[in-house]
C-alpha cells in the first residue's frame, strides 16, 4: 500500500520533514516514490510547503496519509474537516486582481 508520510531530514536536534509518497514497507527515511512538500517545525513561524495538485493525485489514486500528515494537510486546505480531498478550485482562495480604472485604485 502506498502513503504518505514525513521523511525526517536535518541534524541532531534539528528535524525538519520532507512529505513523501512511499511504500509502507520502506524505511521511514529509506526509498520513496516522490517528494510533495516540506515542512519545518523548528522556524519561527514553522515552514509548511506542499503541492497540493500532486498530494491530491495521489490521494485521488489511492494513497493513505498519516495520522501527522492528516492534519498537515488540513491546514493547507488539501483535506476538509472529515479528511475529504478538496477540490482544487474549493482550496484555493479567489484572488481579486485590481485593474488601473478600478474604484479601489483610484481612492490610492
Amino acid at each position: 500500500m502506498v502513503r504518505i508520510r514525513l521523511r525526517r531530514t536535518g541534524k541532531t536536534k534539528q528535524p525538519s520533514y520532507r512529505l513523501v509518497v512511499a511504500d509502507q514497507r520502506s524505511p521511514r527515511d529509506g526509498k520513496f516514490i516522490e517528494i510533495i512538500g516540506h515542512y519545518n517545525p523548528v522556524r519561527q513561524p514553522k515552514v509548511l510547503e506542499v503541492k497540493g495538485d500532486r498530494a491530491r493525485y495521489w490521494l485521488g489514486v489511492g494513497a493513505q496519509p498519516s495520522e501527522t500528515v492528516v492534519k498537515l494537510l488540513k491546514k493547507v486546505n488539501v483535506l476538509d474537516a472529515e479528511g475529504n480531498v478538496m477540490a482544487e478550485a474549493a482550496a484555493a482562495p479567489d484572488t481579486v486582481v485590481p485593474t488601473i480604472g478600478s474604484p479601489s485604485n483610484a481612492a490610492s
